[in-house]
């Protein structure tokens, strides 16, 4: 078979309609990433005639001459001022609908074309396999020393956090960034995600639960695989229908028998054991449904995880997880949702620096206290027998409790905090940095200073009575957010001075 040969680097048009500019970029893409594919079958077999293989990805550009009346309504979709604005693409499959809207945004903001092209950015030969590969696998190891001389590698020098952070200075004259993130950077996440919690991509959904215990996730299964089965009440069943499919680690797909009888199950392989984060997808053609990410314990693997999930975008993710409580009038079980952060989890000090604010979200604070007002029936003064607003302090010591007291209680005082747990703090600071609206429901599973530690006995017990109902919250909450609309969910407070136009 003849190879077909890479786009080379060059505009390729310019465009007034999102859906022609989007396919061009399909075009670039799906040609340049099918090279890299056929040539590195070619080497495998020991081919290595033509030298250097080298496929670009697409990129897209917008430059404005004169400033422009744009609709500032919403946060994003309009670029800051005159000037070149840039960045490159990946994965057009995957990111379709989000890419329309930004085009559709653009082009209805500025009212100039934009430009499509192949930019000067090469395409790693990893990230040329979509659905992973592990490239060196099958390699002898003198083919194996020579893959870098061959096909461009993943470096990590293309693929950092400057625009995100907002530590980048490349002039008043340089092209700008368009998005948060370039194309290198999004397919490393894309690659770590599968690693990370043994689904693809293409599963996750655009609102996010994080959960530091098991228990939440078997609760999560349960109800969505109560959702899949068919029902005949109406009501119930209209509920069930907003829903297409359940997905789990593996890519274990269970089908909404409310939808459609004559689906069957399967694809994917039930794992025999679990992944460091597993990802459990409530999915709906939108991909506006949920998904619960088990992320453990610890502020680690909480950067980590939304490191890498937030180059998909989501419209919110929210921490729903136990927590420490702080005063003496808590009770075990009592929610505590965050409207303040202290952050001592040390993950996010070098990215986000310590005098940033991390704002509590007034459309996320809502829904969650609604979430908590329909599900457990309490409203008004009464929901303050179960519930307190407060600062949560987030640390990255486990056995905080084996420390002198002194030092530690003085500093809870003054900061008010009210909570304490281990992964709050670094999923919101997170949000605030990927700008991503986020949220923190926590409930009261030990006393520490007052003499109720979190024991076997104490803790199975209590993990029974309250995860049902904290679950039912958590996934309400999202419903509720869904409901009204990502118009009034992205923040304004969330976007720097100087911003990329993406969402």
């Amino acid at each position: 078979m003849t190879d077909t040969a890479p786009l080379q680097p060059g505009s390729a048009g310019r465009f007034t309609d999102a859906k022609a500019a989007l396919a061009c970029v399909r075009d670039i893409y799906e040609r340049n990433t099918a090279y890299l594919r056929q040539r590195f079958a070619a080497y495998t077999q020991g081919d290595e005639s033509g030298g250097r293989n080298r496929a670009y990805y697409p990129y897209v550009r917008l430059t404005t001459h004169s400033g422009a009346v744009v609709d500032t309504r919403l946060a994003y979709g309009f670029v800051e001022g005159t000037g070149t604005h840039a960045t490159t693409v990946t994965r057009p499959d995957l990111f379709e609908r989000y890419l329309l809207e930004q085009f559709s945004l653009l082009l209805r903001n500025h009212g100039v074309p934009l430009e499509v092209g192949v930019s000067e950015e090469a395409i790693p030969i990893h990230f040329a396999f979509p659905q992973g590969m592990y490239v060196e696998g099958d390699l002898p190891p003198d083919r194996l020393t020579r893959l870098p001389d061959l096909f461009d590698l993943p470096d990590l020098a293309r693929m950092d956090d400057t625009i995100v952070n907002g530590t980048g200075d490349a002039g008043p004259d340089a092209v700008k960034p368009l998005a948060l993130f370039t194309g290198p950077r999004v397919d490393f996440s894309l690659h770590r995600l599968r690693h990370y919690t043994a689904t693809a991509p293409e599963s996750f959904q655009n609102f996010v639960l994080f959960t530091n215990y098991q228990f939440y996730v078997d609760e999560f299964i349960r109800l969505s695989r109560e959702i899949m089965e068919p029902t005949d009440d109406p009501d119930l069943a209209a509920y069930r229908r907003q829903y297409d499919s359940f997905v789990e680690p593996g890519d274990v797909v269970t089908w909404n028998r409310n939808l459609d009888y004559s689906i069957e199950d399967g694809g994917g392989v039930k794992l025999a054991r679990m992944p460091q984060m597993p990802a459990y997808h409530l999915t709906r053609a939108d991909g506006n449904g949920i998904t619960l990410v088990n992320i453990g314990v610890g502020p680690s693997n909480a950067k980590t995880i939304t490191d890498h999930i937030a180059v998909l975008r989501p419209h919110a993710w929210l921490m729903l997880g136990h927590c420490a409580g702080l005063r003496h009038t808590q009770r075990l079980g009592d929610y505590v949702l965050a409207h303040g952060y202290v952050r001592e989890d040390h993950v996010l000090d070098a990215d986000l620096p310590l005098w940033v604010p991390v704002p509590a979200l007034a459309e996320v604070q809502r829904a969650l206290e609604t979430a908590v007002e329909r599900v457990t029936g309490l409203s008004g003064y009464d929901l303050k027998s179960i519930m307190r607003t407060g600062t949560v302090a987030t640390i990255d010591n486990r056995n905080w409790e084996l420390r002198d007291h002194r030092e530690p209680l003085m500093r809870f005082s003054q900061s008010r905090a009210i909570a304490l747990d281990m992964e709050s703090a670094t999923i919101a600071a997170n949000g605030f940095r990927f700008r991503v609206p986020y949220g923190t429901l926590l409930c009261v599973s030990d006393k520490p200073m007052h003499g109720q530690l979190k024991l076997p006995g104490m803790a199975d017990r209590f993990y029974r009575e309250r995860v049902d109902q904290h679950l039912k919250i958590g996934v309400l909450a999202m419903e509720l957010l869904r409901e009204h609309g990502m118009e009034t969910l992205h923040s304004r407070k969330l976007r720097s001075l100087a911003e990329a136009a993406f969402q």
